[in-house]
């Protein structure tokens, strides 16, 4: 809350309590499927792509190749990203059904539980056994209580495995077609990975960077890492198909 002035009668000046807006990001859930779909996205069909350029085939296998992987990896990273959330989902039911057969069958251990979670922060008997007996009489909040501090689960929403599963997909379509616009304008295969490799390079730069930003990184930092490792990537494929076809 933040205290402003107000003029009043007589010259007296009357506080007020302003609300405080506070600003936090929100959307962690949706920023790492983003990062995660993105990140596969542009650095796989790049390294398919410089590996087929380095094994001499044309732009327009290059191109077949590079859409079938960026489908088949879309469809692949949408279901892990599905998968994984709706593993989450189930975990926290199981979880939340046992402690609330507890709560019902072993009332007195569970709140001993929760005055010994309330005296790690600190309070005294006289201050959170009051706590302990309210939420007693408050079933639903006792055990919302217990899934969120003894057992650190969020209740997870039940919209997210779809939601996760096709922002991945997206993001790593979109991704995934960065490396291989250059492969839809340019014939020749040999011109086409140089600028594959310029505009990749520059988008994983960026790329990296908000990444950075979102996740708490150092941008710059993050920028040159996710550059780098994708450099190596398309280098090492490139290498391997120059040195079978050799």
């Amino acid at each position: 809350m933040e205290e402003i002035a107000i003029g009043g009668k007589d010259g007296v000046r009357q506080r007020l309590l302003k609300p405080h807006a506070e600003k936090h990001f929100t959307a962690g859930e949706m920023v790492r499927d983003v990062i995660m779909g993105m990140s596969d996205g542009l650095t796989v069909p790049f390294a398919l792509a410089a590996g087929l350029s380095g094994a001499d085939a044309s732009s327009s296998i290059i191109l077949t190749a590079g859409l079938a992987e960026v489908a088949a990896g879309a469809i692949s990273m949408g279901l892990g990203g599905y998968l994984a959330a709706k593993s989450e989902s189930d975990h926290y039911t199981r979880e939340q059904r046992r402690e609330q057969e507890e709560i019902i069958s072993l009332p007195e251990v569970e709140a001993s539980e929760v005055a010994d979670i309330l005296a790690q922060y600190g309070l005294e008997p006289k201050e959170y056994w009051p706590v302990v007996n309210a939420l007693r009489k408050r079933p639903e909040a006792w055990l919302e209580f217990m899934m969120r501090f003894e057992l650190g689960l969020e209740k997870p929403d039940p919209k997210r495995a779809l939601q996760s599963a096709v922002t991945i997909a997206i993001a790593y379509v979109i991704g995934g077609l960065v490396p291989l616009i250059p492969y839809m304008f340019i014939r020749v295969a040999k011109k086409a990975v140089l600028v594959s490799v310029i505009v990749t390079l520059i988008s994983l730069l960026f790329f990296g960077y908000f990444k950075g930003h979102f996740v708490g990184n150092k941008p710059i930092r993050s920028a040159l890492q996710t550059t780098i490792i994708g450099a190596i990537a398309s280098a090492a494929a490139y290498g391997i198909a120059r040195a079978v076809q050799a």
